[in-house]
This record gives structure tokens, sequence and C-alpha cells, in this order.
């Protein structure tokens, strides 16, 4: 299945991809949806309102996660490139539901950067509450995948050696248009092709399944850490080709687009615009 959260005239509505159309499940949003037992069977026998999905007004998948984890340094060729050495453990900061936007959202250069960069991310989004989940309870809890690009401020990242500051900049983050169930996209381990286009120029280029922690053992590992649950979103890294890596740097403009798009999950298509 793919899920969304549809933005109507009537407030936001979860939604179920149906050929053309998008079919309310009967709940205000995919959180309100993922919190509930039994959802899949929910989601998958829902007949409500179907809206056109040519033209749809997508709200971030989840609006409000209780939590956002994200991943640095989970592709051998940008840690390389950012001159680093592979980690033994996975490195984590956190994300919070105020940085997110929609698939097709602008997005605002804030006027206190001129380094605002790229980052596209597979993204898992968590369908059951879990802690301290073995390998079997890990990949049950997997709703499903989306994409994200972890727009990046790095000259406020870099100002201290723990990047939050950097990442967690206010209406910057855009995540969706779709969760799609493992099952489309061949499990709960995909190799997915990965790439960002800014302007027509492919800027990064990878696939999934070259992640040193895949989404299985971060569910683990970030379980064992904090209780996730339902519409919890774990953000898994970025693959080389940022901009702050190029010699020379090359940083997002106003007026330009940015794609950030994986195979059999669909795409984020933002323009930049002035603050």
């Amino acid at each position: 299945m793919k899920l969304a959260t549809l933005r109507t005239a009537d407030g936001t509505r979860a939604v179920r991809l149906d050929g053309d159309v998008l079919v309310d499940l009967g709940h205000a949003d995919l959180g309100a949806l993922l919190a509930e037992d039994g959802w899949r069977d929910k989601a998958a026998a829902a007949s409500g309102t179907a809206y056109p999905a040519e033209g749809a007004d997508f709200a971030p998948v989840v609006p409000n996660p209780s939590k956002i984890v994200c991943v640095g340094h989970n592709y051998t060729d940008h840690i390389k490139e950012m001159g680093r050495d592979l980690p033994s453990h996975p490195t984590l900061f956190p994300k919070f539901a105020e940085t997110l936007i929609g698939a097709y959202d602008d997005i605002v250069k804030p006027a206190e950067t001129d380094a605002l960069d790229w980052e596209v991310e597979l993204a898992v989004v968590i369908g059951e509450r879990v802690r301290r989940a073995d390998e079997q309870q890990a990949a049950d809890a997997i709703a499903g995948f989306t994409v994200m690009n972890d727009i990046s401020l790095r000259d406020w990242q870099f100002r201290t050696v723990e990047w939050t500051q950097g990442k967690i900049w206010e209406a910057s983050t855009p995540v969706g248009p779709y969760v799609v169930t493992p099952d489309e996209v061949g499990g709960v381990r995909p190799a997915l092709k990965v790439r960002t286009v800014v302007d027509g120029e492919v800027m990064q280029q990878d696939d999934t399944g070259t992640l040193l922690f895949d989404p299985v053992f971060l569910v683990r590992y970030i379980s064992t850490v904090i209780t996730l649950r339902p519409g919890d979103i774990i953000a898994t890294g970025t693959p080389a080709g940022v901009g702050n890596a190029r010699d020379p740097k090359v940083f997002l403009r106003p007026g330009q687009s940015v794609v950030t798009e994986i195979t059999g999950l669909g795409a984020c298509a933002n323009k930049v615009v002035q603050a």
C-alpha cells in the first residue's frame, strides 16, 4: 500500500492511493491511523471519500511524530567524502515535528544562512510500539518507507562538534509524499535507488542496499535507547554528493528546484524561495 496524509479544505486526512485517486481512511492523519491496532487491515479495507491524486496537496506523511531520529555517516562513500573513518556504531541526532514540511512545499531559505544543503534519505516509519526489539520485533515494527530531504544549514551545523542546531531549522525538511509498505519494495531491507537532482543536475546517486546500518538494525539499536511509537520516523542517512563536500562548495539558492527521489517511493520536489 501507498499511504499519505492529505491536506483538504476541511483539514488533513489519512489516505490510500488507489490508481488515480486517494481514498479516505477515516483518520485525520497517518499518525492517528498507525496508532490503532490492526491498522494494516483497516487501511486496506477502507472505502471512504475519494480525492484526485493529481494535484494533491500532501502534508508531511506523519505531521506530528513523537520523535524523529536521524542517522549520520551511514553510506560508505559519504563518510569518505566527509573525511571520516567508518563508524562502529550509528551516529544519532534528533529532529522535531516543527521541522517537517510536505513533499511539494516550498523550502524557505532562512535569512541566517548561506550554506543551505540537500540530503536525500530513506526514512523508516514505525507502525508498532517497540522497546529493546529483537530482530523479528524490529522488522514487524516497520510500517513502511518514505523519502526525506534532510535540509542542513552547514554553517550552523559546524559551529560546534554537535550537529543538531544545523539540522532542526523550523519548516525546512520535506518528507513524503507516501509511506510505502515493505511488501511493495522488497521487504524491510530494501535495495532502492536514491538520488538528488538540483535544477536538472544529478548531485547524489546511490543504493540503499549499501547502508552500513540497515533499517532493521536501526530499529533494534534505537529502541534499545528509547521506546519507538507508531508514527515515529528514522532517517537512515545520506549518500555522497552533498554540496558541502564539493570543491568548490555548492549550496541551494532561491529560485532553484531540488528533487529527492527513491525508486518505488516517489519524490519530494521542492522550490527554494527567499525568506
